[in-house]
């Protein structure tokens, strides 16, 4: 039995930090979560998959119009069409939309209810599915420790929308303890909330697929969902990867160059290896410069014709691949006056009288 994990879709959510920028790949930012979306599908139906699991945050909120859920819905349908079921939750951006609550499924869609934790069986896939979907925005109640214990003779699923015990930069949702999930005997947790990939624990898996589609310079490197094999009663997890733009960071340093050319030379080479790892992806990059060495005085005499520079030779060099959201600049003198201001000794006395 092969089954999908993903969480934190967003659709439709507008990725951030790149809109006023002249240039900025806007198109395919604006479409950049529905594609990924339509990537995990194509996914689930060339596996083929027996079910898929959505563990919250599926929309972003209220839409502007019916459009978001519309194409959510004619997804759903070629899986229904592929016989794929989909066993979802929501979490606490889907609970605060009004429309996404009027939005009719289709009918291989189920939505775990907000009440309590609910036990769905499935007899023709021998998985008893285990969840509770938010009732509203800010959950702060331990919803893990009202779940069940496992179900004798089944795979036992558990679906849940949290921070665990704390997660930085995510908000503190249905908080609980690792030991309180091991506690039920399930034999895989399929969470959501937090959009890095995290492996919590492994025999039982614990698992944080990560976002499906990185929208900000704070979600870098691959994002997507977990494929899950079961065989034999063993379970085994392996990353795929949906997004079709990347989000990287790229630090420089340059004590060792000589010139503003060895600086740029390094700088294309590393955002082409970046580029090469992201298989043909369109990629966001924030360069970091930084570093104390004799370059630093070029940097600062002219700090905004590098970033430009660094900006246009990564379009140029990558044929538009690359767009450079950011140039951060923070390098030193060779010499540091600093320090050497606060040395009690000749040098030092020399350095305060200059």
């Amino acid at each position: 039995m092969k089954f999908i994990h993903c969480a934190d879709l967003h659709l439709d959510s507008p990725l951030q930090g790149l809109t006023r920028y002249q240039g900025a790949p806007v198109d395919e930012m604006r479409e950049a979560t529905r594609r990924a979306f339509e990537q995990l599908i194509a996914l689930a139906l060339q596996e083929p998959v027996e079910f898929v699991v959505i563990a919250g945050d599926l929309f972003d909120g209220d839409w502007p119009d019916f459009n978001t859920g519309l194409f959510f819905v004619g997804q759903m349908v070629r899986l229904n069409e592929a016989g794929i079921k989909v066993f979802m939750v929501r979490g606490n951006h889907d609970a605060e939309s009004r429309i996404t609550r009027d939005l009719p499924l289709p009918s291989n869609v189920i939505v775990l209810p907000t009440t309590r934790p609910h036990t769905l069986i499935d007899e023709d896939l021998g998985v008893a599915v285990h969840g509770q979907s938010f009732s509203h925005g800010k959950v702060t109640d331990d919803l893990a420790f009202n779940y069940p214990r496992r179900c004798a003779g089944y795979f036992n699923l558990g679906i849940l929308h949290t921070s665990l015990t704390g997660r930085e930069g995510h908000a503190n949702y249905a908080p609980c303890k690792v030991d309180t999930l091991l506690s039920k005997g399930y034999d895989y947790w399929a969470l959501g909330h937090v959009h890095r990939r995290e492996i919590v624990h492994c025999d039982p898996w614990i698992v944080f697929p990560g976002n499906t589609q990185g929208r900000m310079i704070r979600e870098l490197g691959a994002k997507g969902c977990e494929l899950v094999t079961v065989s034999d009663s063993r379970v085994s997890t392996e990353h795929r990867s949906l997004d079709v733009m990347r989000w990287e960071s790229l630090a420089v340093d340059m004590a060792e160059l000589d010139n503003l050319d060895d600086v740029f030379e390094r700088v294309r080479r590393e955002l082409g290896q970046l580029l090469h790892n992201a298989e043909g992806r369109t990629m966001v990059a924030r360069v970091v410069v930084r570093g104390r060495g004799k370059v630093h005085a070029e940097i600062t005499a002219r700090p905004e014709t590098v970033r430009a520079q660094i900006q246009a030779l990564a379009l140029d060099e990558t044929n538009g691949q690359v767009w450079v959201e950011k140039v951060s600049l923070k390098t030193q003198a060779e010499i540091d006056l600093a320090s050497l201001n606060r040395r009690d000794d000749p040098i030092g006395e020399l350095v305060r009288l200059r």
